[in-house]
């Protein structure tokens, strides 16, 4: 396609211990060596819900837009900051603006020009949009954007001295689009995406079946901070059974295995000579969603009871075990979390650790008890709890095995597990379907912040309908506060307020591990403290 020099709007398409295991890489090449870094295969279980930027809001699909969409900051290699990627400054220019001059003669690999129309495009479009699964909320502090010129991009802010902002910008709301591809006011969909090649990060899709094979190729126009991609191809194969991904990591079929292995999987590995364990800093935590709307005594439920409700969350938070989940079911790969932002992090405390269970971190059946007769509930309280095994992982049904047999052993509670494949899942769960279900998070930042504001603003990512004024207030406040101490104090009291109200229960905490094979290279830098993976850190030795 030729480089256009007008920029119309066709519309292509309709409409955050130790984690098991967040990267294993195989000890012989599975790919063809076709020169210029050659080629690798990954297998992942993860799954993909969109690679339309507005479309999604989790891990899958951002690993595959971290390949082959610019930012306008990104995260070096090895480092928590965000620096410039395809811009060539970003800066305030005062309180509540943030210029950004982009690099001149940027390209999308299709050749049409990528300047700020495209990136005032990308913004507006995930306000327009605000899909449900998508990450539009992060984008909770911007007012307006403005394009002086064809590459100035000024972002109005509504509140002054935005400490976050930057690393939004670097987070999954922040993948620039090629506005000749993608619908200003609708999700545009994978084929139309990767047909109309409006990439213009380190790699270009060549192919694409979903959820089954990616195909990548290196870009040779990315002008960003990453650099070069240090391998010229790389096919990603997506597995539904994790005991096939690891077969295929023993038998060399593929070069790198980046998420989920089991537990024991990953202890069996550790004795395969033809790989060695890397470990590394992350912010991976899994924890347990309530729907205000539909949990038992919820809002819309026909015995509705703002008390009662809460009581039945906090019966649960009294009598869930964490150090079963971590021992029995990940054998140590997984610690407990007690706060709502993890260990390591400015602003983490252990806030649900002394308010549920014996107060010293184990449950307490009798305080249980004692919190539902207070609310004046008969017991046993059914209740539904979904989860969804390809997404976290084989331990999954395990790890929802422990939390059953809590709730159900205590004769407070008959738990019905259910699990749904992560498609289906992203979709029910934000249609009020699930009374209860797990969630993991993986975290766009390293700032405390992306583990309170993606979930605890009026208008979350959650969607389940929990809104606390004072906390939204709370949380709109510490992002502005430009002293650390008293930013610190807010993040604190945050996470005091919402451990009372206990919208959301987190319980397990992990850091990232890789398993590299000898002819593979790179793979501390994708455990970097950005917590993101890229493909292109990696290269065969």
């Amino acid at each position: 396609m030729a480089s256009r020099t007008t920029k119309g709007r066709r519309a292509l398409g309709a409409a955050a211990g130790i984690s098991a295991a967040a990267l294993v890489l195989a000890g012989c090449s599975a790919g063809t060596d076709t020169g210029g870094g050659g080629v690798l295969t990954i297998g992942t279980t993860e799954q993909i819900t969109s690679i339309d930027p507005a479309g999604s809001y989790d891990n899958g699909s951002f690993a595959v837009m971290n390949q082959v969409y610019p930012f306008l900051m990104n995260t070096p290699y090895g480092s928590p900051d965000v620096e410039p990627d395809i811009a060539e400054s970003a800066e305030f220019t005062s309180p509540t603006e943030y210029t950004v001059t982009l690099k001149p003669g940027l390209k999308f690999a299709n050749g049409n020009d990528l300047t700020s129309s495209d990136v005032k495009f990308t913004f507006d479009r995930q306000l327009a949009i605000a899909d449900p699964n998508g990450p539009s909320s992060l984008l909770y502090n911007l007012d307006s954007i403005a394009t002086p010129d064809d590459t100035t991009v000024v972002f109005t802010l509504l509140s002054e001295n935005d400490q976050i902002f930057p690393q939004i910008l670097s987070s999954p709301v922040g993948p620039i689009v090629d506005e000749e591809v993608f619908s200003a006011d609708s999700i545009t969909s994978d084929d139309d995406i990767v047909a109309g090649n409006g990439f213009a990060g380190q790699y270009t899709i060549t192919s694409y079946d979903f959820n089954n094979l990616i195909a990548y190729k290196a870009n040779p126009d990315y002008e960003g901070l990453l650099g070069a991609a240090k391998t010229d191809s790389i096919n990603a194969k997506y597995y539904t059974d994790s005991s096939n991904l690891k077969l295929d990591v023993q038998e060399g079929n593929i070069d790198v295995a980046n998420r989920t292995l089991s537990a024991t999987d990953i202890e069996d590995l550790r004795s395969n000579d033809n790989v060695k364990i890397v470990d590394g800093p992350g912010g991976e935590i899994r924890y347990l969603v309530f729907n205000f709307d539909t949990m038992p005594f919820g809002a819309t439920t026909p015995e509705a009871d703002p008390a009662k409700a809460l009581a039945v969350r906090q019966a649960i938070a009294d009598l869930i075990d964490r150090d079963a989940i971590s021992e029995e079911v990940y054998k140590g790969t997984f610690t407990p979390l007690y706060s709502y932002v993890p260990e390591g992090l400015t602003g983490a405390n252990e806030s649900l650790k002394g308010l549920y269970g014996d107060g010293q971190g184990a449950p307490d059946p009798a305080k249980a008890e004692a919190t539902l007769t207070a609310a004046g509930i008969t017991t046993p309280v059914p209740i539904n709890i979904q989860y969804v095994a390809e997404r976290y992982g084989p331990s999954s049904g395990d790890e929802y095995a422990v939390i059953k047999d809590n709730l159900d052993s205590s004769g407070l509670f008959t738990v019905t597990l259910q699990s749904t494949e992560w498609v289906q899942y992203s979709k029910d769960r934000v249609a009020d379907l699930y009374p209860a279900y797990q969630l993991g998070w993986f975290p766009d930042y390293s700032d405390a912040d992306n583990y309170l504001t993606p979930f605890f603003l009026a208008e979350n990512f959650l969607a389940n309908h929990y809104d606390n004024p004072a906390v939204n207030d709370l949380i709109l406040q510490q992002a502005v506060t430009v002293d650390p101490a008293e930013r610190t104090a807010l993040i604190e009291q945050i996470q005091d307020a919402v451990a009372a109200d206990l919208s959301t229960i987190p319980y397990m905490q992990g850091a990232q591990l890789a398993v590299v094979g000898a002819d593979v290279e790179g793979a501390e830098d994708t455990l970097d403290a950005s917590f993101k993976f890229r493909y292109a850190a990696l290269s065969k030795g």
